[in-house]
């Protein structure tokens, strides 16, 4: 019988010896445990801290970083600008490492404008008191790049703002190629990359990785990229919408492959097949740990234009539904492509964590020009210029699709909302691409590394 509040399988030695035994085994276990837990082995222990933990709370979805508002908080003194720099003091920057088009970037290309500032680079984003995200650091993003891994950035000319962006918001601690000021013939589809300057006081402050070249690693690229496949992956999406149910035969087969989705409108793309292996790769050629994507701009029916329909007219787009149609069966195909590509990688032993995310694309403002401080509500559309009104369609029609749990590692950002607030942000000379100092593509870059560096750490897949 055994007495009253004797623990089961209780265990007491009695004596010095077998104490010591006792013990023994116990570190030989932990030894045994810890080995098999820090080699690359594929036995893992569970990572026990985490189930009794439960699910870790966000802390700022995007939703609720998008759900804030534009406040006046002028970063200097200054109240006119003399030349680039000043527009660069004014947002809080020092300067930038990319070259091409610099002063259009920075919206110091046309001096009777600079009468926008300071105040068009004078308003901070203040998002929804559910978030608590850390300040904005350029410093600690070079540092997660080069230690945890870079951004691929993939997109049309508003994904290459982003890039000049990120290289002032990173800058003095990375250096830009290729070198636009020597060469300012180099096509706009070229690769464009951000390095670790070896002049950086970071160089003494991080590890870097096995294999990280500070010559030969890039921290961020960006690839000219507006549709997310090349023209010739997408005629074959679109031939095989047109593929008859029940009927089949030489004839038809030959008849659709003649017929092709685009006009000769220039555009540039290309496919997961081309970009996928650079953001699996490994150093010191490819470094990068998130892939940050957006598309819905040139999906329009001058480019797409055997879905334009002149009957339909300049209200309904068109037949710009035609287009959105097509967009959910060409982005449900490039999500699954891409989440093949990152299961493979992790079949294979990759290990590195891998992620993509979506942002949302910002449409552009009618009548950018009469426009001077931001809006405090998102105003409707008046006419119907280029695809910009449909454009909350194409991003819902994103949104929805990578819902599904067929794709944990491909996250949508709606972030838009801070954009579609500022008129008065535009470049100048046309109301869709973005000035670097405004606010808005740095709260792209501010929101996108809280997410990978915190809110997808915290998921349970």
């Amino acid at each position: 019988m055994i007495p009253k509040g004797t623990p089961l399988f209780a265990f007491r030695p009695r004596t010095w010896s077998s104490k010591l035994l006792a013990l023994g085994a116990s570190i030989s276990l932990v030894l045994v445990l810890y080995t098999y837990s820090t080699s690359k082995s594929t036995f893992r222990l569970p990572d026990w801290s985490s189930a009794f933990a439960g699910r870790q709370r966000s802390s700022c979805l995007p939703e609720d970083w998008s759900d804030g508002h534009w406040v006046y908080s002028p970063r200097t003194n200054l109240t006119s600008i003399t030349g680039a720099h000043d527009a660069l003091a004014m947002a809080g920057l020092q300067g930038c490492a990319a070259d091409r088009e610099y002063a259009w970037h920075i919206g110091t290309d046309h001096p009777e404008e600079w009468g926008r500032f300071p105040s068009v680079n004078s308003y901070k984003w203040i998002p929804s008191n559910r978030c608590d995200i850390s300040p904005l650091n350029g410093v600690s993003i070079v540092k997660d790049m080069v230690q945890k891994g870079g951004w691929l950035l993939l997109g049309d000319s508003i994904a290459e703002n982003h890039f000049f962006s990120l290289s002032c918001l990173l800058y003095p601690h990375v250096r830009a190629t290729p070198n636009y000021t020597e060469n300012p013939y180099f096509d706009r589809a070229w690769v464009q990359n951000l390095y670790l300057s070896p002049t950086s006081p970071l160089l003494d402050e991080v590890d870097l990785p096995t294999g990280f070249s500070v010559e030969s690693t890039p921290l961020v690229t960006f690839h000219r990229v507006d549709l997310l496949f090349n023209k010739e992956d997408l005629d074959t999406i679109y031939r095989r919408t047109l593929m008859p149910v029940d009927a089949f035969g030489p004839e038809i087969e030959a008849d659709i492959a003649n017929k092709t989705l685009f006009s000769k409108e220039q555009t540039w793309s290309m496919s997961p097949s081309e970009y996928m292996p650079k953001l699996l790769g490994e150093v010191p050629e490819f470094h990068y740990g998130t892939l940050v994507v957006s598309t819905a701009g040139h999906w329009t029916t001058t480019l797409m234009s055997a879905f334009r329909d002149e009957e339909a007219g300049e209200e309904a787009g068109y037949g710009i539904t035609n287009v959105k149609s097509f967009f959910e069966i060409a982005m449900r195909e490039w999500a699954q492509q891409v989440q093949t590509a990152i299961n493979e990688y992790r079949a294979k032993g990759g290990w590195r964590p891998k992620q993509v995310v979506v942002r949302a694309y910002l449409p552009g403002h009618e009548d950018c020009r009469n426009h001077h401080e931001p809006w405090t509500e998102i105003e409707p559309y008046q006419w119907r210029w280029y695809n910009w009104p449909w454009i909350p369609d194409f991003n819902e029609i994103f949104k929805a699709l990578l819902a599904s749990p067929e794709y944990p590692d491909i996250f949508f950002l709606a972030i838009d909302r801070p954009g579609r607030l500022r008129p008065d942000a535009h470049a100048a000379g046309d109301c869709l691409h973005l000035l670097t100092g405004p606010g808005v593509i740095e709260g792209w870059s501010h929101y996108i590394w809280h997410f990978v560096s915190r809110e997808i750490p915290g998921r349970i897949r």
